[in-house]
């Protein structure tokens, strides 16, 4: 079994999104998908208990971090879902060890039961972020193109705690960054340009595709994938015209995301160090 963390220190930026998107492709390509949602809000738990394509677990989420033999029914496809007991295990610190291993025990005792497990966290960086973090294969990052979220990036590589830098070091490190996924992409200059500067800055941990230089993988801002959210749909399966486009659009990403982790290796070799002023050609968004 893959285990991929998505991973954002910053809220509402389309994460939960791109898990259920993710979730359900892997589906589409036959394999056995655990969905696990650490984040007590509950938006990667909501769609995929509306779609009732997957077998919600009787066991919350916050129970395999707590317990020591969390037991899940026998599917191809199981929903951990989030419960509200996950927002108080950061005020648990004398147990932070217990959950980081308890969690690490029940992935590895699904090890042959599943293909893939998705992890959604919450944007806090506390122990649910460390536990999925520690346990994990690699993590994806989504992030938005505005500067809140490129300033978030140094966050993500470099806070102290649960930074992947000091999780791959310390404790995890077989641990692979993905690389950022941008989301909610628009077609205007500001957008544009904002891309630009994390071309520049980070282009080392962004998602690659094609032959050309410069093409990284992106999702647009399309009405359908928020109202396939909302209603527990499919996006590929919906029958607006705008959603099977939208669909064509973000395809690309998925597939590029699943081939990484499926092939349990990052998807580029470079040093995660920001770089400026390189030419990097032409920026596909």
């Amino acid at each position: 079994m893959k285990t991929l963390v998505l991973a954002n220190q910053k809220g509402g930026v389309g994460k939960s999104a791109v898990a259920t998107l993710l979730a359900y492709y892997f589906r589409k390509l036959g394999c056995r998908v655990l969905a696990i949602d650490l984040d007590h809000q509950g938006n990667f738990s909501d769609p995929l208990r509306k779609s009732q394509r997957a077998v919600v677990a009787e066991v919350p989420a916050s129970a395999l971090l707590t317990q020591t033999s969390p037991v899940i029914p026998p599917a191809d496809f199981v929903l951990v879902a989030a419960d509200q007991g996950l927002s108080g295990l950061e005020r648990q610190p004398s147990l932070h060890n217990d959950f980081a291993n308890n969690l690490r025990a029940f992935l590895k005792s699904m090890d042959d039961r599943f293909d893939v497990c998705l992890i959604d966290t919450n944007p806090n960086p506390d122990i649910r972020m460390i536990a999925g973090l520690v346990s994990a294969d690699c993590v994806l990052s989504p992030i938005q193109l505005n500067q809140e979220a490129l300033d978030g990036v140094h966050a993500l590589l470099n806070h102290p705690r649960v930074g992947v830098r000091k999780i791959k070091t310390m404790l995890n490190p077989k641990l692979h960054l993905i690389g950022l996924l941008p989301v909610m992409v628009e077609a205007n200059p500001f957008q544009r340009e904002n891309f630009l500067q994390l071309v520049q800055k980070f282009h080392p941990i962004l998602i690659p595709y094609g032959t050309k230089p410069g093409q990284y993988a992106s999702m647009p801002r399309r009405s359908a994938v928020a109202e396939a959210q909302a209603e527990g749909l499919v996006l590929w399966e919906m029958k607006k015209t705008a959603a099977r486009d939208a669909w064509r659009e973000i395809e690309v990403a998925m597939v590029v995301v699943a081939k990484a982790v499926l092939d349990g290796a990052p998807t580029q070799t470079s040093p995660i160090t920001p770089i400026n002023g390189a030419d990097h050609g032409p920026v596909a968004g």
